[in-house]
């Protein structure tokens, strides 16, 4: 792969990453609800389940998924649902910041359980149509059968991974950041209704997603 094609394929995937979507909508609540250090969990869950795509990408088989119409359905409606799931807990629970405060007052900081939170970014990534289509159309289309396949997979996957990593955690600091303020001035109520009514509205936007 020379160096053009990199730097086709950065920007292409910047783009990809940078803008928000179920991912960075569940890493920035992770975050404001845990902290950014806990959110890093549900960041390597992420892009664990890009790497997955993007492998299964390379070998073929997530075009056979959007081709199969039971099987994208099924995705779509997975990741639809736990979307709207989410949304609808976090619009009517809030991020329980007050639950936690009077935990951490009483002497025992809570702990989230990484391994849920890891799974949770996992399953947003497999179960997004969007994301599937992303890297079945992007990486075919980088990957030179003259050249050296691992490789170029080696190349492209590390860069893929590597982008959305820094931009998950671009998002959760900035959603750390943004609690710390609205905290003082008591808007943690408006942000929850906020971030639910998006996570609804993602898992909308995902169960209307076609094959095309």
């Amino acid at each position: 792969m020379n160096y053009d094609s990199w730097l086709l394929f950065t920007s292409i995937a910047l783009i990809a990453t940078i803008t928000p979507g179920p991912a960075i909508l569940l890493v920035s609540t992770h975050s404001v609800t845990f902290g950014t250090k806990y959110s890093i969990a549900t960041m390597v869950g992420n892009v664990t389940g890009l790497f997955i795509m993007s492998l299964l990408s390379v070998m073929g088989l997530s075009a056979i998924i959007l081709h199969s119409v039971p099987i994208f359905l099924l995705v779509k409606g997975v990741g639809a649902g736990y979307l709207i799931f989410l949304g609808v807990k976090l619009w009517s629970q809030g991020f329980g910041l007050d639950a936690i405060r009077s935990t951490a007052e009483g002497g025992v900081q809570p702990r989230p359980r990484i391994m849920k939170l890891y799974c949770n970014g996992l399953l947003v990534a497999l179960s997004n149509p969007k994301a599937i289509a992303f890297t079945t159309a992007l990486f075919p289309q980088f990957i030179h059968p003259e050249h050296s396949m691992t490789q170029q997979f080696c190349v492209l996957i590390a860069t893929f991974m590597s982008l959305s990593f820094i931009c998950l955690l671009a998002y959760a600091v900035m959603a750390a950041e943004t609690k710390n303020r609205s905290s003082r001035i008591k808007l943690p109520g408006v942000m929850s209704k906020v971030f639910g009514g998006a996570f609804i509205g993602s898992g909308v936007f995902l169960a209307t997603a076609t094959q095309k």
